[in-house]
């Protein structure tokens, strides 16, 4: 017998959680996975740091409870364990692009080797190494295009030329992308460092990071994780001696801090002793910030990679997700939930859905699925306005993926169940082609 969304709902230990956000009204939300929603905590704690402004001025920075000074470090010790890192590893600034090119400022070695054992393979004795510099980053051809534009701009602020030093790694299919094909562009010796999406964004794939970054550090290779679609979705380990050397992200996806939130990147301490490749004041020892010494003195771990004033209205609201995270029961709980929802669409999806046409281009597989799953159909932008003018927000990407993004902490499986039922009358009714075949452009 088909599950009762009903009794799945009566029976969700994280069903209260739902009662803590703004949900649009009369709306079936499942695009959490481009922009989460506003909570009550989140509010609460930005209307905060507002009155402290109004109230305080400037001794905020000091007298603000927690202090302005230290909230990107009080925030970086709520958010470790998400990560599996520790607080001095993480660093709550910018935004997900700056973030990668301070990363790269900080760690691309054109020429150089990557980590110190940086051959996996023995010449012999007498046998003098030939194989190439290493200057090639390799990235991947499904990924966020604003991390294709970063690694392309970077490579030319370095003398170099993106179409010899950046190699991307091919989809056969447009979707997903091969273990093996990764770990083969990984065999090239002149590789230095790779960046790669934890999640595809289109697909929602979630890669094998554990495997991907042991193979990668065999190699010598500094590797990097794009944790845009997965942080607050999915358990990482990022500290130890197996994890990666980097990562970075976006907040306001699964973490729900508000449009244009502040980012975060890790740097692995076995990186803490590199001087930040992009120096500003902010990311000196606080002892010494406002000493305006004429050389930097970078502040411990990850810290130091702080550029400019943390955007302190922007930081606010990621108090009050991490703390729904928390009484949740960590990401463990909000992962289970995560999958029983997509387990439970996917059941859904089957029944009524594939007989109209509709494929599912994410991976089934647990433990190969972020926390969306993505429909192919050649009218996914047809279906998508339709869903949308049926009052369930979904999410299209181009050139036929329709993805559905139920959030653990405030989607239910009655909405799951509703929201399939909407798609598969508008495809009985055809009511999707009243509606334009293609976006429009914008000028």
């Amino acid at each position: 017998m088909f599950a009762d969304p009903a009794a799945l709902d009566a029976a969700d230990p994280l069903a209260r959680f739902r009662a803590e956000f703004f949900l649009p009204p009369g709306k079936i939300y499942l695009d959490g996975n481009s922009l989460g929603l506003l909570s009550r905590r989140a509010e609460a704690h930005l209307t905060r740091v507002i009155a402290e402004w109004r109230t305080l001025g400037i001794d905020g920075w000091t007298e603000a409870s927690p202090p302005w000074l230290t909230l990107a470090e009080t925030i970086a010790e709520k958010l470790a364990p998400l990560l599996g890192a520790a607080p001095d590893e993480l660093c709550l600034t910018g935004q997900t692009t700056n973030n990668l090119h301070q990363l790269l400022a900080t760690l691309y070695e054109p020429g150089g080797p990557g980590l110190p054992t940086h051959h996996s393979h023995d010449h012999g004795p007498g046998n003098p190494c030939h194989c190439p510099p290493r200057s090639v980053i390799l990235g991947d051809a499904l990924n966020f295009a604003s991390d294709a534009y970063a690694l392309q701009s970077h490579l030319r602020l370095r003398g170099l030329d993106p179409a010899t030093h950046l190699r991307l790694i091919p989809s056969r299919d447009g979707r997903v992308l091969r273990l093996d094909d990764l770990l083969e562009a990984f065999a090239a010796p002149d590789v230095q460092l790779v960046v790669l999406p934890s999640v595809v964004f289109t697909s929602g794939q979630l890669l094998d990071v554990a495997t991907l970054t042991r193979k990668a550090r065999q190699r010598g290779i500094f590797i990097g994780w794009d944790l845009s679609h997965s942080i607050g979705a999915v358990p990482h380990t990022l500290g130890g001696d197996e994890g990666p050397d980097f990562a970075f992200w976006c907040n306001y996806k699964w973490l729900n801090a508000g449009p244009g939130a502040v980012g975060g990147l890790f740097l692995h301490r076995r990186h803490h002793a590199r001087a930040p490749g992009l120096a500003g004041w902010w990311g000196v020892r606080a002892d010494r910030r406002f000493a305006m010494a004429p050389h930097p003195e970078p502040a411990a771990g990850a810290a130091a990679l702080h550029i400019g004033t943390p955007h302190l209205l922007s930081l606010a609201p990621l108090l009050g997700s991490l703390e729904l995270i928390a009484e949740a029961g960590g990401l463990c709980a909000l992962r289970a939930k995560s999958l029983a929802l997509t387990d439970f669409l996917l059941a859904l999806i089957d029944r009524d859905l594939a007989p109209l046409g509709f494929t599912v281009a994410t991976p089934r597989g647990a433990p190969a699925r972020g926390g969306h799953l993505a429909l192919a159909h050649p009218d996914a932008w047809r279906f998508c306005q339709a869903l949308k003018a049926a009052h369930v927000v979904p999410d299209f990407r181009a050139p036929d993926l329709l993805r559905l993004a139920p959030s653990p902490l405030y989607t239910s499986f009655t909405d799951c169940a509703e929201a399939i039922a909407r798609l598969q009358h508008l495809a009985l009714t055809r009511t999707h082609e009243n509606f334009p075949s293609a976006p429009a452009l914008v000028p």
